[in-house]
């Protein structure tokens, strides 16, 4: 029982604030008389130190208690009592003998909410993002100086099952908000529960379904994108996996080919180790098309094939290669290389990473690739050189400075982009 004194102690609140209901249901809110021994036991504790008490030196002011909010008292005494002189230890033993059937059932309690707590995770981070874009002007260009959270959770559900989801919610900096009398209403991310899926295993598949972010390939240059959807994978043979999947993409506006989201995809995809330093990954992905008015494909495409590689080139430093070809008539390849030297540790404070991107996405090279907050356009090539920094245990900094050549309706331009971001993990 010692085990879960500290726990129970957490308790005393709820005892205080729920005492007649549920925790003090069990016993009067005054079945410890007020001339009891044990009052002036916990007057002695406070004044030694060993629990809080009041300004004036007492202990709840001679507040007559119920047994059980006494308990959780001397729950908390017992926690601190380890390096007590003998007196006081003795003093505190007399207090477990006397509230020993409460300590226990408090014990259940607690052990109860544990095993509930234990059923959900929650982790996520918060960031704050500054832009300098050439392209500011541009429609879609000016909301990326903004506060954003990202608060994922995991709920177990059954053994070898879980229940997630994402929420996401972003401030932006020039963005009005719809709060606000008299503004233009904002549409900001408002913390909404975006992303709702399961994942589970049956027998050695793994099963993932339900409104996701799916990446395929080492850099979700094939695809990278919420979308409802399922797929199934399995470890085939040492170092190797293969994978199902079937989706249909969500946020039409941000999707890379054109109509997106009036499509589904069906694809298979294999990862697996080459060697003792390199890896690779293959794709092959088939989409329906939809048809505009004149009877023409709004794809312009309905097969994707990808081939990727990752090596450990040299100590600290890794090269990463992506090609993508669809059966379009034109734009119909996608690219991306990137070097990366070390890396960043969330629990090593002064880890860092250093990085260099070459990528050429066509019109129609991808299904829609990552496009990290509209830093990597479609239709668009150029550079990245970018750094990643952790000050300080759960805190990562990173900026970047990009150029490209982009191309939409109007013809080819250029742009210039400058970032730099802090994320607060927890």
């Amino acid at each position: 029982m010692n085990k879960k004194f500290l726990s129970a102690a957490v308790t005393l609140a709820l005892a205080a604030g729920i005492s007649g209901t549920a925790l003090a249901a069990e016993g009067s809110l005054a079945d410890v008389p007020k001339d009891h021994w044990s009052y002036a036991a916990i007057d002695m504790l406070v004044q030694d130190g060993i629990i809080e008490g009041n300004p004036d030196g007492t202990f709840e002011g001679g507040r007559a208690m119920s047994r059980y909010e006494m308990a959780a008292i001397v729950a908390r005494a017992v926690e601190n009592s380890k390096d007590a002189d003998l007196k006081t230890k003795g003093l505190v033993e007399m207090l477990k003998t006397e509230y020993d059937t409460e300590l226990e059932r408090l014990d259940a309690r607690v052990d109860s909410i544990e095993k509930r707590l234990d059923n959900v995770m929650l982790s996520g981070f918060v960031r704050a993002k500054y832009d300098s874009d050439s392209l500011e002007d541009r429609p879609g260009n000016d909301n990326n100086k903004h506060f954003y959270m990202n608060l994922e959770g995991k709920m177990a559900v059954a053994p070898g099952w879980d229940a997630h989801f994402q929420s996401e919610t972003r401030k932006g900096w020039t963005v009005n908000q719809s709060w606000r009398e008299g503004d233009n209403g904002s549409d900001d991310q408002d913390g909404t529960f975006q992303r709702i899926w399961v994942e589970g295993k049956v027998g050695k598949v793994n099963v993932t379904t339900g409104t996701k972010w799916w990446g395929l390939g080492f850099q979700n240059v094939p695809f990278g994108h919420a979308a409802d959807g399922i797929s199934v994978d399995t470890d085939f043979t040492e170092g190797w996996n293969a994978k199902a999947f079937y989706l249909r993409p969500r946020q039409g506006d941000l999707v890379t080919m054109a109509k997106g989201s009036n499509i589904t995809i069906a694809g298979l995809n294999v990862t697996g180790k080459l060697g003792h330093a390199v890896e690779t990954s293959l794709t092959y992905a088939h989409n329906t098309e939809s048809e505009n008015a004149a009877g023409v494909s709004e794809q312009g495409m309905s097969n994707l094939w990808a081939v990727e590689g990752k090596a450990q080139v040299a100590r600290n430093v890794e090269l990463i290669g992506t090609y993508t070809r669809t059966n379009a008539d034109s734009g119909n390849t996608s690219k991306e290389v990137r070097l990366n030297y070390k890396g960043t540790d969330l629990n090593d404070a002064g880890s860092f990473g250093i990085y260099g991107r070459y990528f050429s996405f066509g019109h129609h090279g991808d299904y829609s690739h990552d496009d990290e907050w509209g830093s990597l356009p479609g239709n668009a090539k150029g550079w990245v050189l970018g750094v990643k920094y952790v000050p300080y245990k759960n805190i990562e900094w990173e900026t970047f400075y990009s150029q490209q050549k982009n191309h939409d309706d109007h013809g080819e331009f250029d742009r210039n982009l400058f970032r730099t971001q802090v994320d607060f993990h927890f």
